[in-house]
């Protein structure tokens, strides 16, 4: 096995992600290790802990989202609040890392010129999973040291089953990076395979309560949870991580053997010059298809799940006035029902965000792969080429907003318009990140991915702000945190006009810069 080079491309890889890996490990590990100081807040004493845990076990709803609960300490809590989140969270950013330090660099040619030197076969995807252990090691460490309080037992189990999974999903990445032949349908199947994943282990503890599930075994995700942190852990479950690692290892270095740099198994399949690939619509629409359709689906079956939640919202808090007050910040102020239904699709629009950038910059890839420069050396403008991704960004977020409401509203089983419109209701909000996207990729292309940051900052504001109780200046540098909080609020035009003139605003900026700039190869 030659690993020649190794540690150069190591080095290189953390110094390319030497602002992401950190980062992320703060946010995810500081998203569990905060967590103890939230729920004291809300459950201080032992009474009230035993009574949310008992509540929580017995309601499937809640189950199916967090798992069961498994011991009722804080420490527990904390575990059952988080651990599922955080491993999901580990799992993509491992993905991530994966996929950009090994089939991204094939993709772009530049992995080819490396391997012109003096550098192992197998030293670049070794490599890659070095840095995935780096962000998975920080992240562990994070939430061992921030737990040791609560027991270091539970503390370091936690930390090695979050860290753990990320590995697991780190070792899946590098065998779907050998697969395919491009970098965007890698971070698919393993999102695929990841969103499969969480929802064996909601239906396997949506069955049972003992987490024990034949489904929930199935997931990696499930033997996070099984290792059970602070309630009696169960040590052993680690070496299921410890194996699967070690397989999918075994198999992305006998496939990285068996191919040419830039090949791969799975070819992308040719398609047609001419007809339904005439217009720049329509090719950004056949590039772009296939995700529209997986979150779409995702979204609409999100609905469901979240709308048959809706009635037992109460049991969530229960009699507790500081967990009532935390889903009235983030949803409103009338009433359970309504805060929750706000708080479903506050959700949904910060994930919807993600998908407009995603969309925005799928342009951004075209273009730096080089693809996109034979189109436009022909009689093809910047602006029209540029108009059928957008098309895809903007439309595509309102149809995937739009078929969450309709879910929770089919599941809830009725307010399908104050519902739907409030779905809607998170566009501007997401179509300001988008025009960002926009702005960013058009006039410094260099620095079009920190649109991801900007996202993943409005998505940790919405989601653990008001758990953190942040103040309300911190809240509105989100865009979500000007909106009205429908239902149950009054509509407010002013904000949503405002929001939907900036983002009109941003785009347009962004597309100037784009005709003015040459373009990337």
């Amino acid at each position: 096995m030659n690993l020649t080079g190794t540690g150069t491309l190591a080095r290189l890889a953390l110094r390319r992600d030497r602002v992401m890996i950190p980062l992320w490990a703060l946010v995810t590990g500081g998203l569990v290790a905060s967590g103890a100081g939230s729920l004291e807040g809300l459950y201080g004493t032992a009474a009230e802990r035993a009574e949310i845990a008992a509540s929580m076990t017995a309601n499937s709803s809640m189950r199916s989202l967090y798992g069961p609960v498994f011991g009722d300490s804080l420490g527990g809590l904390v575990a059952w609040r988080f651990g599922t989140f955080a491993a999901v969270l580990a799992a993509v950013a491992s993905v991530m890392v994966v996929v950009r330090h090994t089939r991204d660099e094939e993709e772009t040619g530049r992995q080819e010129m490396l391997s012109a030197g003096a550098v192992g076969r197998r030293a670049p995807l070794t490599a890659a999973l070095l840095a995935a252990l780096a962000l998975n090691t920080a992240v562990a460490l994070i939430v061992t040291a921030g737990l040791a309080g609560q027991g270091t037992a539970g503390a370091l189990a936690l930390g090695l089953a979050v860290g753990g999974t990320g590995m697991v999903f780190a070792t899946l990445a590098a065998v779907t990076a050998q697969l395919t032949e491009s970098a965007r349908l890698a971070r698919g199947l393993a999102a695929a395979v990841l969103g499969l994943a969480f929802v064996l282990r909601a239906a396997g503890d949506a069955g049972t309560a003992s987490g024990d599930s034949v489904l929930t075994w199935l997931s990696p995700i499930g033997w996070a949870e099984n290792v059970r942190a602070f309630a009696g852990e169960r040590w052993w479950v680690l070496l299921l991580i410890v194996a699967a690692v070690l397989v999918q290892t075994a198999v992305a270095y006998a496939l990285t053997a068996r191919r040419d740099v830039g090949a791969s198994f799975f070819a992308t399949r040719p398609g047609p010059a001419e007809g339904r690939l005439a217009t720049a619509g329509a090719l950004a629409w056949r590039l772009q298809r296939g995700a529209l359709l997986g979150w779409s689906l995702g979204f609409l079956l999100g609905g469901l799940v979240f709308g048959g939640m809706v009635e037992g919202a109460a049991d969530i808090v229960g009699d507790n006035q500081q967990a009532r007050e935390i889903f009235e910040r983030m949803g409103g102020q009338s009433g359970l029902t309504n805060a929750f239904l706000a708080t479903m699709v506050s959700l949904f629009g910060m994930i919807a965000a993600l998908f407009a950038v995603a969309s925005v910059l799928r342009a951004h890839g075209e273009e730096t792969s080089g693809r996109a420069e034979p189109l436009l050396a022909n009689a093809l403008g910047r602006i029209r080429w540029a108009a059928g991704h957008l098309v895809i960004a903007f439309g595509g977020s309102a149809l995937i907003l739009a078929l969450a409401g309709l879910g929770l509203a089919l599941s809830y089983g009725h307010d399908l318009g104050p519902v739907l419109g409030a779905a809607l209701a998170q566009l501007p909000a997401v179509w300001t990140l988008a025009g960002l996207a926009v702005l960013l990729w058009g006039a410094a292309p260099k620095a079009a991915t920190a649109a991801w940051g900007a996202a993943g900052l409005c998505l940790a504001l919405g989601w653990i702000g008001p758990a953190l109780d942040l103040p309300q200046a911190a809240l509105d540098l989100s865009p979500f945190g000007h909106l009205p909080k429908l239902p149950g609020q009054d509509m407010a035009w002013g904000p949503v006009l405002a929001l939907t003139a900036l983002a009109a605003a941003l785009v347009a900026a962004g597309l100037a810069g784009l005709r003015r700039r040459d373009v990337q190869g």
